[in-house]
């Protein structure tokens, strides 16, 4: 079976224990890990990393494709081994400390990291750790569930370490489409031109000789934390069907709608699940994480093809789709994330891009990624990537947290990711704000009637009614303007006295 997966008969020499691979590894160096969304992380040898820190204490840069799985960036956390993080994390015990300055985090949008690594804006990546189904008949590695950076840490990196993971399908191979975009200045044009375009190829291409360990895994993907559709969640995705019902019926848009992304999480999945009950059709998804939703669309005959750079499912849907991957893999395709959120390509498809908000303002301007202004929750992904570049760009959320606590909306965000430039449409399970050629006091106008709860909307009426009054092009009671989150941090709800 392992000759089956390692199918370049030299590397077989190269099999070693996670501890021994692991010990490749120095203080101060700069490791590029697989792994996007808790799919495909090298899951082996950064365990036994941690273990070796106990008794021998090192520090490393971590750069990987987004968030892990299996607890990682936690237990690197807890062994001190991580001095710098990029570019996403999800893990709470990771951002305590992210937020108490013993880890530098640099939250990057999630096309950019390999851009500064080829151009050695950034330092060089050491070694790269990539979890792999199989390594091909030329020395080629074939990724597991996802893509994320692992093509270029592989290409970039001095040397390359691999997890042959046993536990993966074999039928993974052929889903990915490893294409590395040529050099500046003189780069031609990705040639994407819909969602199933096929442009690379089947595995990540690098010379066999810079493979110097083989660590067979047998540790599966964590899975989603997704919770199911609720009442809100619900109501969120009918208020955005409706919504595009009308830019059909207006002649703006086709049943077939254009190419979907949707960011990861509950409320985003949720929302990408309500299009089941709609009359839309052919829908194709051209994305980063293909979730629950993305399979349930399949399933319903609603989705007809997937691109993204990970799949990422719950407990439930993984036992379903692992073992039958073979009938989905014409639908569904794999790609490194630079492609999946690259501007060009998004821009040029057109896509529908459907992103979570921790917080947006009256004016349209979104807080994806900081608590109170100042705490980092997860970080910007690749939101900034589809949302500048978005046909349609929207945000979902529910209007209120922590019981009524926390309204969603509020006067002026604490920390701005996506300015009121790159946002289209907002939507909370209350309703829907269309800003489409709306000026700031418009705009203002549209959200606090139609986004925000019933019991923060007269006060947020009342501030912009005095902002008005002190005149401007986006009005604003600045010694007020944050009021709202002072009252959280002092007194633990965001309502005015």
């Amino acid at each position: 079976m392992l000759r089956d997966r390692i199918r370049f008969k030299p590397l077989l020499d190269k099999l070693v224990s996670a501890e021994e691979a692991a010990a490749y590894i120095q203080d101060g160096m700069t490791v590029g890990m697989s792994g996007f969304t808790r799919a495909g992380e090298a899951k082996a040898v950064p365990l036994a990393l941690a273990e070796r820190a106990k008794t021998h204490p090192l520090k490393i840069t971590l750069m990987t494709g987004a968030s892990l799985g299996n607890d990682l960036d936690k237990t690197l956390a807890e062994a001190h081994v991580l001095a710098r993080r990029i570019p996403f994390q999800s893990d709470p015990g990771l951002r305590k400390a992210i937020n108490a300055g013993e880890v530098m985090f640099i939250d990057q949008h999630l096309s950019e990291t390999v851009e500064q690594l080829r151009t050695q804006q950034i330092k060089p990546v050491d070694i790269a750790i990539i979890e792999a189904v199989a390594i091909t008949e030329t020395g080629g590695i074939v990724p597991t569930t996802s893509v994320g950076n692992s093509a270029s840490f592989a290409i970039l990196a001095d040397k390359v370490i691999i997890e042959i993971n046993i536990s993966q399908p074999a039928s993974l191979e052929g889903l990915h489409d490893i294409y590395i975009p040529s050099r500046r200045p003189t780069r031609m044009p990705i040639p994407i031109v819909t969602p199933e375009s096929r442009v690379g190829l089947p595995f990540i291409p690098i010379p066999p000789e810079k493979i110097i360990a083989i660590v067979v895994s047998e540790k599966q993907d964590s899975s989603s934390t997704i919770l199911p559709p609720d009442a809100e969640t619900n109501a969120i995705a009918g208020h955005l069907s409706d919504f595009l019902l009308n830019e059909v019926k207006q002649g703006r848009l086709g049943y077939e709608l254009q190419p979907l992304q949707a960011g990861i999480g509950t409320i985003a999945n949720a929302v990408l699940h309500g299009f089941i009950d709609t009359p839309f059709h052919d829908l194709k998804m051209y994305s980063e994480v293909l979730q629950d939703s993305t399979f349930e669309l399949i399933d319903s005959g609603k989705m007809t093809f997937a691109s993204g750079s990970s799949i990422t499912l719950s407990a439930e849907m993984y036992k379903k789709v692992l073992p039958r991957l073979s009938e989905y893999k014409h639908h569904l395709l794999l790609r490194p994330q630079e492609i999946s959120n690259h501007p060009e390509v998004i821009r040029r498809l057109g896509l529908i891009c459907i992103n979570t908000a921790l917080e947006f303002d009256i004016y349209g301007n979104v807080n994806s990624t900081h608590v109170g202004g100042t705490h980092m929750m997860n970080g910007i992904g690749g939101s900034g990537d589809f949302a500048r570049n978005a046909f349609m760009s929207i945000f979902v959320t529910k209007s209120i947290a922590k019981n009524g606590a926390i309204s969603s909306v509020v006067p002026m965000v604490s920390h701005v990711d996506h300015t009121e430039h790159d946002t289209d449409i907002l939507v909370t399970e209350v309703g829907l704000a269309d800003l489409r050629g709306l000026a700031p006091r418009e705009r203002a106008a549209v959200i606090i009637a139609n986004c925000v709860d019933k019991d923060y909307r007269d006060p947020l009426q009342d501030y912009y009614d005095r902002a008005v009054k002190r005149g401007g092009h986006t009005p604003h009671v600045l010694e007020e303007a944050l009021s709202w989150h002072v009252n959280l941090r002092e007194k633990g709800t965001m309502r005015p006295a």
